[in-house]
């Protein structure tokens, strides 16, 4: 009985720790200054769309908090997430008080998925997935005002890859 409370004793402090590293809470985390550039939207033929100045979430912390400590995005601002590799990703809201379009982008620039999420009624609200590399929040609505659509492309510096 006492090994079993012994290896209990060690394991808990472990796993929380474990634990804290991989879910800190949003609000504890200091992600920095952002880097910031301007990507394109274009449709099949190549003609330009709009342009987004976007806030680069290119590291864990960045990705995480996301637009959550943002109040609101002024016209043709937005944040460009940044990941390691092409996935499937899953996005929440969480504490947003505001709606966004999110666009799902594989590695080559290609628009796959464009969800219209709203402000979520209580807590984080539901998971909005695609696969991709890169995902452009913007304000909704910012795709159907720009026509942008699944197929079409988002140009995006080749300087923009992911810290971590």
């Amino acid at each position: 009985m006492h090994r079993s409370l012994r290896s209990l004793a060690v394991f808990i402090p472990i796993f929380l720790a474990l634990w804290f590293v991989l879910f800190t809470p949003v609000g504890l985390l200091d992600p920095g200054e952002y880097d910031r550039t301007t990507v394109t939207a274009v449709d099949a033929n190549g003609t330009e769309l709009a342009t987004v100045e976007v806030r680069i979430a290119d590291t864990r912390d960045k990705r995480r908090i996301g637009l959550s400590r943002t109040d609101s995005l002024s016209p043709g601002e937005g944040m460009l997430f940044v990941h390691n590799n092409q996935d499937t990703h899953a996005y929440v809201m969480r504490n947003m008080s505001f709606a966004l379009d999110i666009v799902f982008i594989d590695r080559d620039g290609r628009v796959r998925t464009i969800h219209h999420a709203g402000v979520p009624v209580t807590g984080v609200g539901p998971r909005y997935r695609g696969t991709a590399q890169y995902v452009l929040e913007v304000e909704r609505g910012w795709a159907n005002e720009t026509g942008l659509t699944a197929d079409d492309r988002i140009e995006i510096p080749e300087t923009t890859e992911p810290d971590s």
